[in-house]
């Protein structure tokens, strides 16, 4: 069944009038948070769920779009801020739009080809550009749900398997109460006790 070509946002419980929500756990999320003991530690007080997509695919085939409502709860892993697992997508050189819908996060950018890794806040009436050959993953650095939506060509596909194998280079910490992007490495390595 298509999804019809109009349809209605609800910001506030992060759906799509008519489309189904997919949700990720904690568990989900095994390979996402450096911090390996803080993750144990907060996967043995349970299971929330992190972060909500509500997809949409209206149309396949050469020039469709497609588009997905996220939702980040607030939350940290240790330092680390609730976080999607991120993506490259399968044909590389898809890029994506981001637009910040309510609360506050931050995309974090990966160039597949170089390692070169940047953050970029994304809060409500801001637009990150993803470009082609570009790994990527959204951060709640707020307290509150954190919403945006996504915009890419519909035969992008989503690799979560490459992330999942070697993870982001950088992870977004926070530190004296705002988002930093630090190497993966030197997290783990100011950690270590």
């Amino acid at each position: 069944m298509k999804s019809p070509l109009s349809t209605i946002l609800n910001i506030t419980s992060g759906s799509i009038d008519g489309s189904p929500i997919v949700s990720r756990t904690l568990s989900e999320l095994s390979e996402s948070f450096a911090d390996r003991r803080a993750y144990e530690a907060a996967l043995k007080g349970g299971n929330p769920v992190i972060y909500t997509v509500t997809p949409v695919k209206p149309a396949e085939g050469d020039g469709q779009l497609h588009y997905g409502l996220g939702t980040i709860l607030p939350g940290k892993i240790g330092n680390e801020y609730f976080l999607t697992k991120g993506h490259a997508h399968k044909r590389r050189e898809a890029a994506e739009v981001y637009i910040g819908l309510k609360g506050k996060g931050v995309l974090l950018l990966e160039n597949i080809q170089t390692g070169e890794s940047s953050m970029h806040e994304l809060g409500p009436n801001s637009v990150v550009y993803v470009p082609g050959f570009t790994a990527h993953r959204t951060a709640n650095t707020g307290s509150e749900p954190f919403v945006y939506i996504g915009i890419y060509p519909a035969d992008a596909g989503h690799d979560y398997e490459a992330i999942g194998k070697k993870n982001f280079r950088s992870v977004i910490i926070e530190q004296n109460g705002k988002p930093l992007m630090v190497e993966r490495k030197d997290y783990l390595d100011s950690i270590k006790t």
